[in-house]
């Protein structure tokens, strides 16, 4: 039960770490808007249908979402550092962080289609 919340906290806790020391900045800060709001939307959505007794099963591609998300975001807390060792390690995070935000997209909007059907149920 708390595994996913563990992940959500995880993932928005170094998301607005990276985005106040300004690791991310600039467009790249949607990336983390869209990640962020997603987690709150489908954390909601899924409490909701919880008090209805609905389980919404997680997916392999939101599983694969999560794992990219905290790739990118090991190579973000490298930040600076991590560039000295490996170049373009904050560009990797970044970029992975775009492609886990698309993802997210996807995923929350799967989620919310699934959530939907029994919302109007109700």
């Amino acid at each position: 039960m708390l595994d996913p919340i563990a992940d959500k906290l995880l993932v928005s806790s170094i998301l607005l770490l990276v985005a106040a020391d300004g690791t991310i900045a600039g467009w790249s800060i949607w990336a983390a808007i869209i990640i962020l709001c997603r987690e709150i939307l489908v954390s909601g959505l899924r409490e909701y249908l919880a008090a209805l007794k609905v389980s919404v099963p997680v997916t392999w591609i939101a599983k694969w979402k999560t794992t990219l998300q905290m790739i990118a975001l090991g190579f973000l807390l490298a930040g600076p550092a991590g560039d000295k060792v490996l170049p373009y390690t904050t560009e990797i995070g970044i970029g992975m962080l775009w492609i886990a935000a698309l993802i997210t997209i996807y995923t929350g909007y799967d989620y919310f289609k699934a959530g939907l059907r029994h919302v109007v149920d109700e």
